[in-house]
């Protein structure tokens, strides 16, 4: 393990010309403190834990000095934001400080998130507020320990100095963490300014830097489309199978590995409603969490758009191509989905029943207003011939329940592992623990008052959700009357 200034920094992004970044110098708030750093993140990094509780790594997560080979940028982009193309965005609150390589030969970009204003900040201050930076912090960590393909946060650092949003409130910053942060949206930014020499130039960087499989393929461009495309679409079916809801999944914030990125007005969802807004300022629904899996497909065909000059030089042939490369998203996802569900309900093998068996569940829980991770948490107790488990008591209409329950078993016994095998299995795909907003709620309300305990504990307890944890059993139960007056919104 190594001190954080004998870690091998370079910045291969910062490398590409000028027209793809700003170099920016961190505008530091004063007088940082850690408030929580993410230990087994650190040991990933080939960090010495030891060195997140210096003075001087608050001071270098706040942006008060660069390490040597870094050299921080700001990237440009554009996207379209709730359906609507914006000509130029870019990091405008994000330095991408620089690159290093893990003991196991990963690559990991360092992001700061909150260092003050650059080029991109399109007027505002370039700052991150405590309450927002502790939702990303621990919902990245809790992606993570649920598997599910994300960025990362290394630490999260505050100060007393204040930023004004809706109110005045206490700056912080969160140090990211990802093998990469391009977006779909530093590719349409070239594409609508006919910038198709930098377009290419992106597209190869991509291509040498995060899908080294690819640079052998006959057509490299269409198999990069291929592989964001499904990459995508595996990415939203497992925000679906853990009742996530990004809130805000306009083009810009589509990371073109697959990752979960930008955690702003995210929410997941406690009792099982489809049409679930988790975003205050997304006033017709457009990011609904039933509707993530068309946006998705959207969010790919903005992508595809953009690449249409590297597929072919005739624009209908490429636009034909596009469209046959996006077909693929579809099956994907249903796959995707449908094996995460059979895992869900304890199911190895596959037959004709298991889609018509949990979309009845499903409508049950609809319609029962079910505690969605709950309710499939608890289904691991329905025994084959005994028990039909605690789940039933999330339900008005039990026997309605107990009718699905029959087909259940009925299925179940087309299995071969036994009950407490079957258990097992289910617990470990069907998380005990999830930040549900109440919980992040509660932990800013006592951040706010230089009580830092909860995030800390939250963060141990979602790094391995599946985990009973019984010293924190209360956060596995529904949340309180007063959760639904909870508001998040893009500013969040």
């Amino acid at each position: 393990m190594k001190k954080l200034e004998q870690l091998n920094w370079n910045n291969r992004f910062a490398q590409l010309p000028s027209d793809f970044h700003s170099r920016v110098k961190a505008t530091p708030l004063s007088s940082p403190y850690l408030i929580s750093a993410c230990t087994a993140l650190a040991e990933e990094l080939g960090l010495d834990p030891a060195e997140l509780h210096t003075p001087g790594f608050a001071q270098w997560c706040m942006g008060h000095f660069e390490l040597e080979g870094t050299q921080p940028v700001s990237a440009l982009y554009s996207g379209h934001q709730f359906g609507h193309y914006n000509p130029q965005l870019g990091d405008g609150r994000a330095l991408l400080l620089g690159e290093m390589m893990g003991p196991n030969g990963q690559h990991w970009e360092l992001q700061l998130k909150g260092a003050g204003p650059t080029p991109y900040s399109r007027g505002a201050d370039g700052r991150a507020v405590l309450r927002s930076s502790i939702r990303e912090y621990l919902c990245s960590e809790a992606m993570h320990g649920l598997g599910i393909p994300t960025t990362r946060a290394l630490a999260l650092v505050g100060s007393d100095e204040e930023v004004y949003r809706e109110q005045i409130e206490t700056g912080a910053t969160v140090m990211r963490v990802s093998p990469s942060f391009v977006r779909f949206g530093n590719f349409e930014i070239f594409y609508y300014r006919d910038q198709h020499a930098q377009l290419k130039q992106l597209a190869d960087y991509v291509i040498d830097h995060d899908f080294t499989d690819l640079k052998d393929n006959a057509q490299p461009y269409h198999a990069l489309l291929k592989t964001v495309v499904e990459r995508t679409a595996a990415l939203v079916a497992q925000w679906q199978l853990v009742g996530f809801a990004h809130g805000v999944l306009n083009s810009d914030n589509m990371s073109v590995l697959g990752l979960t990125l930008d955690y702003g007005p995210f929410g997941f969802l406690d009792q099982y409603n489809p049409g679930f807004i988790c975003n205050h300022s997304d006033h017709h629904g457009r990011y609904a969490f039933d509707q993530q899996p068309s946006i998705g497909l959207w969010n790919c065909s903005c992508f595809a758009q953009a690449l249409l000059p590297l597929l072919h030089e005739d624009g209908e042939t490429a636009a034909a191509q596009a469209r046959e490369l996006l077909e693929l998203y579809e099956p994907m996802l249903v796959k995707t989905f449908a094996s995460g569900m059979r895992a869900k309900l304890g199911l190895v093998k596959e037959e004709s029943v298991d889609q018509q068996l949990s979309s009845e569940l499903l409508e049950l829980m609809e319609k029962n207003k079910a505690d969605y991770t709950n309710t499939f948490r608890q289904l691991s107790d329905i025994t084959l011939n005994g028990d039909r488990g605690k789940a039933r008591d999330s339900f008005v209409d039990r026997e309605a329940f107990d009718v699905w329950t029959d087909k259940y078993r009925k299925r179940l016994s087309l299995e071969s592992r036994d009950d407490a095998a079957r258990k097992q299995a289910m617990d470990a795909v069907n998380p005990k623990y999830v930040l549900r907003n109440y919980l992040a709620q509660t932990a800013i309300e006592k951040a706010q008052q230089k009580d830092f305990s909860m995030v800390n504990d939250l963060l141990a307890v979602l790094q391995s959700p599946f985990d009973e944890h019984p010293e924190f059993a209360a956060w596995a139960a529904e949340p309180p009357s007063w959760a639904d007056e909870i508001s998040v919104s893009c500013s969040s």
